[in-house]
């Protein structure tokens, strides 16, 4: 039997997690999230399946004893070790020097003007009156990930369903894995937000990136002389779980965020690693989709993190489109070929690491791009040498572009896609002949 206390007291631990009186009123009843000890419940049950930990059926509790929550569970036989690693990464987590730092970071910015400006007033069609709280990372894997994605904020959407996981940007990721074949997607849901408040966003519209600026990261949540440095101790923490302690390098790190939407923690990544960045003719430091490199994350870490600049992974989704440019984004192929070079380098990592083998950010990326641009780079147009990737490409730009606003969902499987493509796309597989029957 695994059985631990959260750190710190009753007062702090619930802070950590969503007031089960702000979620939305069918999440709440539908999953039965009436108390704290419910919503800390199905969170950590989230936690231990995307870390694929399996336990005995309903021995999952979390009780109120010596002034604070206490979790309990009982592991599956082959999964003890596992769910030893996960305890101690959940605690720490949690943690006062971890999720802390984020409580810190939000109420210090709640003392100022930055703290939502458009509060009282809607800035989308779904997301009511603009509000913004503190929502942190919680039913993610934890410790099993097998990488770490840096994103910009979680919608708002997120805090009030109790799920940062349901929503079509982690739906449409998951497909992406699943094509560069990775079988157990899960693993790569370990997703870190350089502003970790939810607001407005459902998918539907970007948040203004002027209400989010870089520096509202820089003053709140990336300040280490005041002690505010959530967003790079998180970063230490998620990208070396105990797995990873045999390895030269951390986990890798997927920076998303489009040129053309939602370029926010892109622009983090380029303010605080400046000196560590490749730079243009000019002197300026890069960040350009699909770079790669090595960085140290603190002058102190002990090992050095490969990353990659990617897409937000729903950019494809809202701006992409057929274009007389197939070079350039927003032409809906070349966005495809980018996200799936940025999924298959994943799944290089992590071929490199089963194999024990060291792992090189820069060939994995032109093998990755040999694959879907048919060259060393992917400054082309996407170009797949097999006709398999071309259908692939078509099958996932038909899904992006064939998308249903109402059920916020795309308008044909991935299955369904493949096949109107097969029937539809012509020689080169071109997604662009509609979306009728």
């Amino acid at each position: 039997m695994i059985h631990y206390a959260l750190p710190s007291t009753r007062h702090y631990q619930e802070q950590l997690y969503p007031n089960p009186a702000l979620l939305d009123a069918a999440t709440r009843s539908q999953l039965g999230l009436d108390s704290y000890a419910a919503v800390i419940r199905h969170f950590t049950l989230s936690s231990l399946r995307e870390d694929g930990i399996d336990i005995v059926a309903d021995s999952l509790q979390v009780t109120l004893e010596h002034g604070g929550y206490w979790i309990g569970f009982e592991p599956a036989p082959g999964c003890e070790a596992m769910a030893q690693q996960f305890a101690h990464m959940h605690r720490t987590m949690l943690d006062e020097q971890h999720f802390g730092l984020a409580l810190r970071g939000a109420e210090a910015c709640r003392q100022t003007p930055a703290w939502n400006p458009m509060a009282g007033y809607p800035v989308n069609r779904s997301d009511g009156p603009s509000e913004w709280l503190p929502c942190l990372p919680l039913g993610m894997p934890v410790a099993n990930q097998r990488a770490v994605t840096l994103m910009h904020y979680p919608p708002i959407v997120a805090y009030r369903t109790a799920s940062y996981l349901n929503n079509m940007t982690l739906r449409r990721w998951a497909q992406l894995l699943c094509c560069a074949g990775i079988a157990q997607t899960s693993l790569y849901h370990a997703i870190l937000d350089v502003n970790p408040i939810a607001a407005p966003g459902s998918g539907e519209s970007e948040y203004p990136n002027d209400y989010f600026p870089i520096s509202l990261t820089s003053q709140f949540f990336d300040d280490t002389p005041r002690g505010l440095h959530y967003v790079r101790s998180m970063l230490e923490l998620t990208l070396n779980p105990p797995a990873q302690a045999e390895q030269p390098l951390t986990l890798p790190l997927l920076v998303c965020g489009s040129p053309l939407y939602d370029p926010q923690a892109p622009g983090w990544f380029r303010t605080r690693y400046k000196d560590q960045l490749p730079r243009d003719k000019n002197g300026t430091p890069c960040v350009d989709v699909l770079q790669v490199g090595l960085v140290r994350l603190s002058p102190d870490s002990r090992k050095l993190t490969p990353y990659m600049i990617a897409n937000h992974m729903i950019a494809a989704g809202v701006t992409g489109k057929c274009t007389d440019d197939p070079s350039k984004i927003p032409n809906i192929q070349k966005y495809e070929a980018q996200d799936m070079v940025a999924a298959s380098w994943l799944a290089l990592y992590a071929e490199a690491a089963d194999r024990g083998q060291t792992f090189d950010p820069l060939a994995a990326k032109v093998q990755a791009c040999q694959r879907w641009f048919g060259a060393d780079d992917g400054s082309a147009a996407a170009n797949p040498p097999d006709p398999q990737d071309r259908l692939t490409l078509c099958a996932l730009a038909q899904m992006d572009l064939c998308f249903d606003p109402k059920t916020i969902a795309p308008m044909y499987s991935y299955e369904q896609a493949l096949q109107r493509c097969k029937t539809s796309g012509g020689a080169q597989a071109s997604p662009c002949f509609g979306c009728g029957c």
